[in-house]
Formats: C-alpha cells, structure tokens, sequence
C-alpha cells in the first residue's frame, strides 16, 4: 500500500515480554509504551507535527467501561482525548461500524489482529460479551455515551480549575526533592479528602482514607504509593519519590579527589594557607587528622558525633531533633566520615575532633554546593 501511494513505511520489532517483565507491566500495557515511544522517536526524528491514530467511538466506550470496573475518578470516566499533545485521533467520534461500512463501499481492504477474537483481555471480552448486549439494550448506546463523555468534560474543566486555585494556596515550597503543601488550605475545605484525590492521583497513592488521615495524624506518620512517599511534618504534607533501593549509598574519597558528585550536590577539597571565617556550607579541618578513603554516606541507628564547640559526644538522632529536622530532611542529609568518625554532616555541623588547632600544620577547605 505504501508503495502504491509512493509513501514511506516504517516497521519497528520489540522484545514486549522482556520488557513487560523487566518493568513489571502487562503484556498489552508493554506493547502500548513501546509503540508510543517509537511514534514519538519517528516524529522527533523526521519532524512530524502529529501522530495521528485509528481509534473509534466503540474503543472510547470500551476504554471508559475498563476504567469504570477498576475504579476511577472523573479523568477516567471522560474515554480517550482527541488531543492529546501530538497526538490526534480523527476518528473518535465514528464507530466502528460505520467505519466498516465506509471501508466496504470504497474497497478498502484492512487486516484483523487475531488477538482481537482472544477474550482473555479485559477490554476484547467487554467488546464480544458485554457491550453488544448493552447496545440491544439501547441503540444509541454510542451517541448516549459521547453526550455523557462531552458533560463530564465540562465537569472536568471546572473541577481542574478550582483544584489550581486550592493548590495555589497549599503549596508552600517546592523544588527538585520535595512539594510541601500547607495542610491547613486542606482542612479548610468543605470536602478535603476529594481534593486529595484530585492533587495526589497522579502519583500512585490509592489508600485515600489513609492519606486524608494524614491531615490529623501525629507528625512522622507516612502513606507510600509504588513510586512515592507522603510525610505528615508538623503542619505540612511533604510529597517525594522513592528512592530506588540500587541507589549506591557510600562514597569513596582519596586523598587525591578534589570534586565529588553525590546525591545533593557537589563537595570540593582544597589544601589552603589561612583560614577564614566557615559559612553554613563549608568547613576547615586539620587534613593530617584525617584517614582516607574519606566516606559520604548517610546517618544510620546509632550515629553520633562531637558537635564543634562542644564537649562530649551527641547522637544524631537527638541532633536532628534540636535542630528540628523534618523526617524528609533526615532522610536526605548526608555525613563525611573518616573510618568511623562523622567529620561534618554536611551543612550543619562540624565534628570538633577535626577542628584546626594551634598546631594544624596542613589546612583542608571542604566545601557544598547543591
């Protein structure tokens, strides 16, 4: 076909099980990220300004019916957009049957997926058992449903704009780690919990009684999503993504590294002649005190330090405490170690065993920058 119309084809293979496996998904749902990823790698490539696909009136009706058996709200109830990005389905509003009857009168010839005949999925048992007795029951079951699909995205419209307005006044900060949402701007409104579903859908969470308990529990209570993780903070709700457990904790430093890239930010070491007056994000130690490799890690059980200016020991955990350290904050703070021996947690305190004194003979700046 593509040669009589003096066209270009393109034909793409794809590993879909290893994938569906490795990422813990569907064989349909592997599929779909494939294909989508490839149209989209095509039209960057080739500069297309749209991706247009074949999807009818019945797939809307069959997509909203599969998202209304599994639970959903109102983004799930208004079927598949006709624009979506660069992506445009001319044929939304047809069914299938009337595209059928087109393609007969014209002559045009299609191919059937045999997968389709299958009614192990879901959505091909909806199509062959469930939705052609739906249609004896009403004929104009597609037109019924598009009216509706139409009303509820009006509804949606107007709940999306009053959700922007809550969140204008719940966000409080906000950058690449963490959202820290006010909790009162929720517990003002009339119906809390539907407008935690509205702001924290998108990332995973389910349990929505447990996140509206959130709003009253005690600080430090947590509710996790597969990807994300809720944190009750004193009045706050702090929203951050699960670090992958393959994440590498420790770093090794020699004595000959200068700059080093962790998780936050990048820690520099400079041999220096004097010593100025340390801001919050640096340091200076005696270097002959130290004991390389040096280690960044982050604080465990049982941690303690000598807090610069200090006498005796504290543990971090009652550090963390007096310095009133959110359980996020904890999370990601990071210590220098020498051995076993914290030597600064990083852009809080120093380690007084480490401090320049009067017979330091070889000064080491380390500093932070995020």
């Amino acid at each position: 076909m593509a040669d009589a119309l003096d066209l270009e084809v393109f034909i793409q293979h794809f590993e879909t099980e290893t994938y569906a496996e490795t990422h813990k998904v569907s064989i349909q749902l592997a599929a779909r990220e494939l294909r989508y990823e490839w149209f989209q790698d095509v039209a960057a490539q080739l500069k297309f300004d749209y991706i247009l696909t074949a999807h009818h009136a019945d797939d809307n009706l069959e997509t909203l019916l599969i998202n209304l058996t599994r639970g959903t709200g109102i983004d799930g109830l208004i079927g598949i957009p006709e624009i979506n990005g660069n992506i445009v389905r001319p044929l939304l509003k047809y069914s299938r049957e009337t595209l059928e009857t087109y393609a007969k009168t014209q002559d045009i010839k299609w191919r059937e997926d045999s997968s389709n005949a299958s009614t192990k999925y879901l959505r091909n048992k909806l199509r062959h058992e469930v939705i052609p007795i739906l249609k004896e029951i009403n004929p104009q079951l597609l037109q019924n449903i598009a009216q509706t699909i139409s009303h509820l995205n009006d509804t949606a419209d107007i709940v999306e704009e009053s959700v922007a307005a809550v969140l204008k006044r719940a966000i409080k900060s906000m950058d690449e780690h963490a959202i820290v949402y006010n909790i009162e701007a929720f517990i003002k409104l009339n119906n809390p919990k539907a407008y935690l579903f509205e702001v924290f859908k998108a990332y995973g969470f389910s349990e929505w009684n447990d996140v509206e308990s959130l709003l009253t529990a005690q600080s430090g209570k947590q509710v996790y999503s597969a990807t994300h993780k809720l944190l009750k903070n004193r009045g706050t709700l702090i929203l951050t993504a699960l670090v992958s457990e393959d994440t590498p904790n420790d770093i090794l430093i020699t004595s000959e590294d200068k700059t080093i890239e962790t998780e936050q930010g990048l820690l520099f070491f400079e041999e220096v002649e004097t010593r100025a007056v340390p801001g919050k994000h640096e340091i200076y130690v005696d270097a002959q005190t130290l004991k390389f490799p040096l280690i960044v890690r982050h604080w465990k059980k049982g941690d303690y330090f000598c807090p610069l200016g200090m006498q005796g020991k504290k543990k971090l955990s009652k550090f963390f405490k007096d310095e009133k350290l959110s359980l996020l904050d904890k999370e990601k703070c990071l210590l220098l170690c020498s051995q076993d021996d914290i030597i600064w947690v990083i852009n809080h305190r120093a380690d007084d065993r480490f401090k320049v004194t009067k017979q330091t003979r070889k000064l080491l700046k380390i500093s932070f920058q995020k």
